[in-house]
């Protein structure tokens, strides 16, 4: 049952909605988005690039039904991206619910990434 959700065409949109989401978060920068940066010791000069990687994050997600190679290789990055991030919260030995967080989407997309997307022919997702 899992595996199903993991591959539909909803999860990739409900994903890629949220990295929109938090592109937008990111782009204010909301506090808690910066006393997390601050946490992992995150340099503020540096900070700039993640709205514009939430927000290809969220293209490649969105798209992913239309375009599958390019939802795999989104989901690929997404899994880097979230491996570094639990990297930094073990660097800083930051363990707090972000570090989770992080974890869990490491977990999700890189099942993501090993399934791969739903394609247009795929009728049930």
């Amino acid at each position: 049952m899992a595996i199903e959700v993991l591959k539909s065409g909803r999860t990739y949109a409900g994903l890629g909605w949220f990295m929109a989401f938090d592109a937008a978060i990111y782009a204010v920068p909301l506090p808690f988005v910066t006393e997390g940066l601050d946490k992992v010791e995150f340099p503020a000069r540096y900070r700039w690039i993640f709205p514009p990687i939430k927000a290809a994050a969220a293209v490649g997600l969105l798209s992913a039904r239309r375009f599958p190679a390019l939802g795999r290789l989104t989901t690929a990055m997404l899994t880097l991206y979230f491996a570094l991030a639990v990297g930094s919260h073990i660097r800083a030995r930051d363990i707090s619910s972000s570090m989770g967080a992080a974890g869990t989407f490491l977990g999700i997309f890189a099942t993501m990434t090993a399934l791969g997307p739903p394609r247009d022919d795929d009728r049930q997702s």
